[in-house]
């Protein structure tokens, strides 16, 4: 198979016309192009005025293909397609009598469940939260009713922090054995939508994804894995360094060599059991800042031009960073194009916010994360759990803002800038439920934070004609950017660095950050505890 990249054609180009241009392009006769595939589609659109193209990578078969790759050895666009399939790296014994245990069933425990059983490993979830169906109730409670569960909720239950947000499944961390593509396919064969193979930021929507998400939880199960929800993890069985099961809320004791910590990175009660028993754990650097939200239509003008709107381009997003003069870096994360803020505090007395879109992205709203950089040497020293314990004290605040009762405190761009309370809203309404309270959000976040974003929001204004609008609104406070801990990990072997049959993975671990990347390290996790185990094996019958 043949892969050809940079293949561009214009944005409304009819479907025989890519047939065509990959006959011109490789100066084929029609029937020697066996069939075709659509590898990556993306657009460019640098100059917003004038005309938009989508730029194809197309993987294909040929006649004589030896022929053809002879023809074009000197162009670096035409080259044999790299395999993208998945191998599994092993296959269960049918007399294997352990059975591996998996902490969380978020993307990354979803994954790594989903290869240790396809693997024939029989692997038994531990989720502390509900359901997809249960856990949706009990989100809308909070959002409706000002009502939290804190054990099922935005960060807790069956499809972890990942399942109430955008959906997105992009990345950019290193994949070279093509895991992405695992991710993504195991997504279509549960019921994604196929575009999500191809296109460039591919995403799903939280109604989808809970489709999605319990039936690759159905599948587990045929496999012969096992998915119990509300079951929280409370302890460690621990011997001479070796983990040896775990302890659950009601007592009760499961026994395992191989554990697979695949945490989200609101779990702080987990972390402080992992401290106590001295699990090897450092502080890492994360962001803070506010929820920002401009009308959608605002934001595709500013970044389509006259395409705004296009049914093929849909609604569209950005990437904002400034480097501000007090050191900081200022950036966008998490952007929700058509969406929604929603309240996503896992405890009780505190207030978070994040993003949320449905796969249609047509709310009125664009959101993001407007965040600053922060790091343990100079921000929050004292320990490897001091940036939760910073989290949990600027939390507190904003909800003591918002009016304790769960709304976010919230300020427009215009007062933020001139440091004055706002006093009621304009054009652009606040998305977040249960609310929002004006006030002053500069007793939100410490002073380097606020500093940092006053002189970002200007530039960013200068980069998306619009963005520091007088009545753009800011909503607080975005703290869970990512953990604020590293679970630290062996890179061989990604064990505990101190815990033998401990494997810490995920974004709570501090080893991904988002669906895609926590997916992907869920896999490469599987794949470890499945090659220890056989080695084990192997090792004690000899």
């Amino acid at each position: 198979m043949i892969r050809l990249s940079e293949l561009s054609l214009p944005l409304d180009h009819p479907e025989i016309a890519l047939r065509q241009a990959i006959l011109k392009r490789l100066e084929l006769a029609d029937d020697a192009l066996l069939g075709f595939s659509v590898f990556k589609r993306s657009y460019d659109a640098r100059k917003k005025n004038t005309e938009i193209t989508f730029v194809y990578i197309i993987h294909l078969d040929v006649k004589d293909e030896a022929a053809v790759l002879a023809r074009f050895v000197d162009d670096p666009h035409v080259t044999m397609a790299p395999d993208t399939e998945y191998h599994p790296v092993a296959v269960a014994p049918a007399d294997l009598a352990e059975r591996p245990l998996v902490i969380g069933f978020g993307p990354c425990g979803l994954f790594a469940a989903t290869i240790l059983a396809q693997m024939g490993f029989k692997p038994i979830v531990l989720e502390r939260g509900r359901d997809v169906r249960k856990r949706t109730q009990d989100t809308w409670a909070l959002w409706r009713q000002h009502n939290l569960s804190t054990e099922s909720n935005v960060q807790f239950g069956e499809g972890g922090a990942g399942l109430f947000s955008d959906g997105k499944l992009y990345s950019q961390v290193k994949d070279p054995k093509f895991y992405g593509r695992k991710v993504m396919q195991e997504f279509v064969d549960h019921g994604a939508p196929d575009n999500i193979l191809y296109v460039n930021k591919p995403h799903i929507g939280t109604f989808r994804l809970t489709t999605v998400v319990s039936r690759m939880r159905q599948s587990i199960i045929e496999m012969g894995g096992e998915i119990r929800f509300e079951s929280k993890v409370t302890d460690l069985l621990l011997e001479n360094g070796e983990v040896k099961g775990v302890t659950l809320a009601d007592g009760s004791q499961l026994l395992s060599r191989h554990v697979v910590l695949a945490l989200g990175h609101s779990a702080r009660d987990t972390f402080r059991m992992l401290h106590q028993r001295e699990v090897h754990i450092e502080p890492k650097p994360f962001a803070i800042g506010f929820r920002i939200e401009h009308p959608q239509s605002m934001i595709d003008r500013a970044r389509l031009g006259k395409y705004a709107g296009h049914e093929e381009l849909g609604a569209a997003d950005y990437k904002l960073i400034h480097h501000a003069k007090n050191g900081r870096a200022v950036y966008s994360f998490c952007m929700c194009p058509g969406g929604q803020v929603v309240a996503a505090t896992s405890e009780e007395g505190r207030v978070v916010t994040n993003g949320m879109s449905q796969y249609s992205r047509k709310e009125r709203n664009a959101n993001a994360g407007i965040v600053v950089g922060i790091n343990p040497e100079q921000d929050f020293p004292g320990g490897p759990l001091a940036g939760i314990e910073l989290q949990e004290k600027l939390e507190s605040i904003a909800y003591q803002l918002g009016g304790c009762d769960y709304r976010a405190p919230a300020q427009l761009v215009g007062d933020f800038l001139r440091g004055r309370p706002s006093e009621k809203l304009g054009e652009v309404e606040p998305s977040y439920q249960p609310g929002v309270k004006l006030c002053d959000l500069a007793e939100a976040l410490p002073d380097y934070v606020i500093e940092a974003m006053r002189e970002a929001l200007p530039a960013f204004g200068r980069k998306i004609r619009g963005f520091d609008r007088e009545d753009a609104v800011l909503t607080g406070i975005e703290s869970r950017t990512s953990s604020p801990i590293r679970i630290t990990r062996d890179p061989h072997t990604l064990q505990s660095l101190n815990v033998r049959g401990l494997y810490p993975a995920g974004e709570g671990a501090g080893y991904a950050g988002g669906i895609l990347s926590a997916g992907i390290d869920g896999i490469k996790v599987a794949e470890a505890v499945a090659l220890d185990i056989l080695q084990q094996r192997e090792t004690e019958s000899a």
